[in-house]
């Protein structure tokens, strides 16, 4: 009778231990929504939100950056306008890699890469071509420095030799 009732209350803690346990995965990291995200527009630094801004016409547009728009402005912006939508899901929530590799990109092609100013200021252009042969990470941002690097080493020999 013991050895019954002990496997009874066994039975029991366990089902209800694993009736507890939470079985809807929980994402650490919540995907960032379109609408969530402002950018400043014009001169007054008006706010708009990403997924405003890939649904606003031209007019609108030009309306709130209270700036008049070329031809080749209007047909630029409409462009990336449509860039814009395309990053966005039918959620509006943006895919992780979509986002970070869009808020973290930097203005000169890509993050700083030390190793690539480094290839290319201590090797010159044999470093810029060894930049290219490498092919693990950020190969963009890296190529971009080398050659940084080797203009500032051609510089820098160009200052020493006059």
């Amino acid at each position: 009778m013991k050895k019954a009732f002990i496997l009874f209350l066994l039975i029991a803690v366990v089902s209800a231990t694993y009736s507890s346990t939470n079985t809807i995965p929980v994402s650490k990291n919540p995907s960032i929504k379109a609408t969530e995200v402002y950018v400043p527009i014009g001169k007054n630094g008006q706010l708009i939100s990403l997924m405003d801004l890939s649904e606003i016409s031209v007019k609108d547009f030009e309306k709130l950056s209270g700036k008049k728009m070329k031809l080749t402005e209007k047909m630029n912006f409409k462009m990336k306008q449509r860039q814009l939508k395309k990053n966005i899901n039918y959620d509006g929530s943006f895919s992780k890699k979509r986002v970070e590799k869009y808020f973290n990109k930097a203005a000169l092609g890509g993050a700083f890469s030390l190793s690539g100013l480094a290839l290319g200021l201590f090797l010159s252009l044999i470093g810029v071509l060894i930049a290219y042969l490498i092919t693990k990470g950020d190969k963009k941002g890296r190529v971009t420095w080398a050659w940084i690097g080797a203009a500032i080493g051609f510089i820098i020999w160009g200052a020493v030799l006059i």
